[in-house]
């Protein structure tokens, strides 16, 4: 064993104290929530060309070609006009198209972790058009955007785009529903070309949680909207790898936290109570610069209010690469049975399913000891 070594196996502890999240409060801008609405540093570099099938379930190749032809029917379309069709039909039919009303977007359904990121990314980077005439964000972030920009502004700085591609694409209560239906309505009209990203069909949107007549209708007007590929198969993130390492211990966490630069180091619950005070737009700013993600005790989440918080900043660590090293139970168990059966479940067991992929991935800053 290496002189520099413990006899636990575990790196010496550094000298430079943990970054925490507790003490962080980012202040977001209106114009960087603008700018930042391209794909995540995870999906920087996928392409159509990197999103591997599985040969077992045919809607995945299916979904790749249809996205192909909506990329290459959206060149020359947005607010300068169609120049083909979206789904690469002709001048001619692409304008009987938009005469019927037909969808002017693409909607992505299926299970988490059969790659629906990164081919809603794989289609922003094909769309010819300038990243400025573009945007890619998730539900969340569109709606945070409005609350930014005001609704007037926000269809004034989208309506110039060729494309808007939406991921994770959910409604978690009516007044998004109203929102988010008139947007799309103004965007669509505008000419912008819509896709978009769920675990949930967009007919079924919000079932489960409330299903009053008026917002069913609105629920129905969005679904108009889209095209939906329905895309099968197995949580790539697992496919024939090894389990999730087990938690560590809280003296593994602190001294891995010490010894890794960049790291933040915060105790499960209190992090939980300082997310309650953070707006869920400013999560990703939340973790600017951090290399790892350190988390001591951790336990089930109390409440369905803090659940759907630790959802979006589950996503915006997944989607910055920011692997994740805790103490405590097992990410598996951070939900109750109760909430893995109601509304949210597909939301829970999404944020499951990429906690346990970044815990993978934290696994080798305790073995560089």
């Amino acid at each position: 064993m290496s002189s520099s070594t413990s006899a636990s196996g575990l790196a010496p502890i550094a000298d430079a104290t943990p970054l925490s999240l507790c003490a962080r409060e980012p202040r977001v801008p209106a114009d960087r929530l603008v700018a930042e609405m391209v794909p995540p540093p995870r999906f920087d570099s996928v392409r159509f060309s990197t999103y591997i099938p599985d040969p077992n379930q045919p809607s995945q190749t299916e979904a790749v070609q249809v996205l192909e032809r909506f990329a290459a029917g959206l060149d020359g379309a947005g607010a300068g006009g169609a120049k083909r069709g979206l789904f690469g039909f002709g001048k001619a039919k692409a304008k009987a198209a938009k005469a019927t009303a037909g969808p002017r977007g693409v909607y992505l359904d299926g299970g988490y972790g059969v790659g629906k990121t990164h081919l809603l990314a794989s289609l922003w980077h094909a769309t010819p058009a300038e990243p400025s005439k573009k945007a890619f964000g998730t539900f969340v972030e569109l709606t945070n955007l409005v609350g930014a920009l005001g609704f007037q502004q926000t269809v004034q700085t989208l309506s110039g785009h060729r494309l808007l591609c939406i991921d994770e694409f959910e409604l978690d209560d009516p007044g998004d529903t109203v929102l988010v239906s008139t947007l799309l309505g103004k965007l669509v009209d505008a000419g912008v070309a819509l896709a978009a990203t769920s675990n949930t069909l967009p007919g079924k949107l919000g079932e489960g949680r409330f299903a009053a007549a008026d917002f069913l209708r609105e629920i129905q007007g969005l679904s108009a909207h889209f095209r939906a590929l329905r895309i099968d198969g197995e949580d790539y993130r697992h496919r024939g790898l090894p389990e999730a390492p087990a938690p560590f211990t809280d003296e593994q966490v602190e001294r891995t936290a010490r010894a890794t630069a960049g790291a933040s180091l915060d105790a499960f619950p209190q992090l939980l109570d300082h997310l309650a005070k953070v707006h869920p737009s400013r999560y990703g700013a939340l973790t600017d610069g951090l290399e790892a993600v350190c988390l001591t005790d951790v336990r089930p989440v109390p409440d369905q209010s803090t659940a759907l918080r630790l959802v979006v900043l589950a996503d915006r660590l997944y989607d910055r690469e920011v692997p994740v090293l805790a103490s405590g139970l097992p990410f598996d168990q951070l939900f109750s049975e109760e909430m893995l059966n109601g509304g949210y479940r597909k939301k829970y067991f999404r944020a499951i399913s990429r906690l346990t992929a970044l815990a993978r991935d934290a696994k080798g800053l305790v073995e560089k000891g």
